[in-house]
């Protein structure tokens, strides 16, 4: 599980309701709850959505909020390490040789591009697949990334709409006073569900999966630099320094120290 989400999606909610209740008896919270306002906010912004997406879509990217809450199961580091391992096979056994080994690789992505090297691809035509592949699984990940943005987006408007609605309705009971401070409340509680909605969920949601889109690419462009660079019979000793500029200072020095460690054992 991914603390990070967790811990900041619950301390957010638990800040809102500290704001409520301080001063107040804790049962002050029911006056933030308001069915007809939460259906115009939420189902607006949710229907919204459906109608700009296809259900497929709209189901997929829905899920996609539950991949925040898992930790990320890349391992830069790791793929680095084992792009040098496979050259070292190649460099002593021939590129044939990697045919073996990718049938122990996890990874759909890699073992791809090992094939095609082992088959004699051309080395543009190896970056032209690969690169083609890279760019369809990012499509797909900005189609949900983007469902994310676009609710967040949705959640204010129609908070807004709601508001405008509470409005109208108050004033047309101007006759009455004692119903405007209740109208007027239930009013701005569309505008706050909305403010909720975009930066409580949806705007983290989206962050974080843009985030994890962004390694997952780092990743690739480290495979296919990597791959190509085993194809074109290049010393594992400069492949991996090349597949270490991608890393942050950081990361190339927990990796050394790993590598230092192994080392000595």
């Amino acid at each position: 599980m991914d603390l990070a989400t967790i811990i900041g999606l619950a301390v957010c909610l638990a800040l809102c309701i500290f704001g409520i209740v301080f001063g107040n008896s804790f049962s002050v919270i029911l006056n933030f709850m308001d069915a007809p306002s939460a259906l115009i906010t939420f189902g607006g912004a949710f229907m919204c959505i459906l109608a700009s997406y296809t259900i497929p879509d709209y189901i997929a990217g829905f899920k996609s909020i539950l991949l925040t809450f898992k930790t990320s199961a890349l391992d830069v580091p790791g793929v680095i390490k084992k792009i040098i391992d496979l050259s070292n096979v190649a460099r002593k056994e021939g590129l044939l040789s990697l045919e073996e080994a990718a049938g122990e690789l996890d990874d759909a992505f890699l073992k791809k591009g090992i094939l095609l090297i082992v088959d004699g691809t051309d080395p543009e035509l190896v970056r032209g697949i690969m690169e083609t592949e890279m760019v369809s699984i990012d499509s797909r990940h900005r189609t949900k990334i983007g469902f994310w943005e676009n609710l967040g987006a949705m959640g204010p408007a129609w908070g807004m709409i709601g508001t405008l609605i509470g409005l109208v309705n108050m004033l047309q009971n101007m006759d009455d006073p004692s119903s405007i401070g209740p109208a007027m409340a239930v009013a701005l509680l569309t505008t706050l569900y909305g403010s909720l909605l975009a930066n409580w969920i949806c705007a983290p949601v989206g962050a974080k999966l843009k985030s994890r889109n962004e390694e997952e690419m780092m990743s690739k462009e480290i495979m296919i630099e990597g791959l190509l660079s085993i194809q074109a019979g290049e010393n594992p000793r400069v492949i991996e320094e090349k597949l270490k500029s991608f890393l942050t200072p950081a990361e190339k020095a927990a990796m050394e120290a790993a590598q230092g460690g192994d080392g000595d054992g």
